[in-house]
């Protein structure tokens, strides 16, 4: 559970595809995983070191102190739970509290333990680049942009707006209660499917990620890491990363456009 230098970590959803890499990178370094869901995380006992320093919690996002026995002890807490739908009758229900009211709840029971040094916050490029402004060659997008969640809502991009009003909660929370928090904003990320259940985001495209499970373990790590972090590797059209996908798994089924 604990790695050479003392560290302990929780992370949350460690079901869905990022937090997956990110417990396989953790783990490495004998530290621990939470998440929410014992049906969908027997192969995560199957890592290397799972069933000896590998502890699994079920905890309720919506539930205030579901995480509290969780993080009491932990070092730092990676919080990437948050659904990802692209089509819900409900917003609100399904998206919206889920991604805003769970952040904060995971950040209040982190609040209250002094053991855990940082929080690393998983998130979208998508709350950082519609603020409205025309995406044009000239216009270099960057972490100083905020997306616009009157902009978001009027055109119907609710994911985009849970993950944008979530992250606007947790930078209040965290400064209010002093909290170290990092955020890291996800572009579309490639690599192998290793969990053996699909999600949405897995299955509308497969993804590379252990670039992004290095990097949440860089933001704990690295004590001058502060802020917002936009982890994009490249700009491309997704018509040029089917092409790459197709050459990469000829043999998987891959939309043509």
């Amino acid at each position: 559970m604990r790695s050479g230098e003392g560290k302990v970590v929780c992370v949350t959803g460690a079901a869905g595809f990022t937090s997956y890499y990110s417990t396989m990178v953790t783990l490495s370094k004998q530290q621990f995983v939470t998440l929410d869901d014992p049906k969908k995380t027997g192969h995560l006992l199957l890592l290397e070191g799972g069933k000896d320093r590998l502890h699994l919690f079920k905890a309720d996002l919506l539930e205030e102190g579901s995480f509290d026995s969780v993080v009491d002890g932990c070092d730092a807490v990676f919080h990437t739970g948050s659904p990802v739908l692209a089509q819900v009758a409900d917003p609100q229900r399904k998206l919206i509290d889920p991604a805003l009211k769970g952040t904060i709840n995971v950040l209040r029971s982190c609040s209250k333990f002094p053991s855990v040094k940082r929080v690393v916050v998983t998130l979208s490029i998508a709350t950082v680049e519609f603020t409205g402004k025309p995406f044009i060659p000239e216009v270099v997008i960057d972490e100083s942009w905020f997306s616009d969640p009157v902009f978001l809502q009027g055109i119907k991009l609710w994911y985009t707006l849970s993950k944008t009003l979530a992250e606007e909660a947790a930078w209040k929370f965290s400064k209010e209660n002093g909290i170290d928090m990092v955020t890291i904003h996800l572009g579309w990320v490639l690599g192998p499917l290793l969990q053996p259940t699909l999600n949405f985001s897995v299955e509308e495209i497969i993804k590379l990620i252990n670039d992004v499970a290095i990097a949440h373990i860089q933001a704990f790590e690295f004590q001058e890491a502060i802020g917002r972090y936009c982890l994009v590797g490249t700009v491309s059209h997704r018509s040029d990363t089917l092409n790459t996908l197709h050459k990469l798994y000829p043999a998987i089924q891959i939309p043509e456009k």
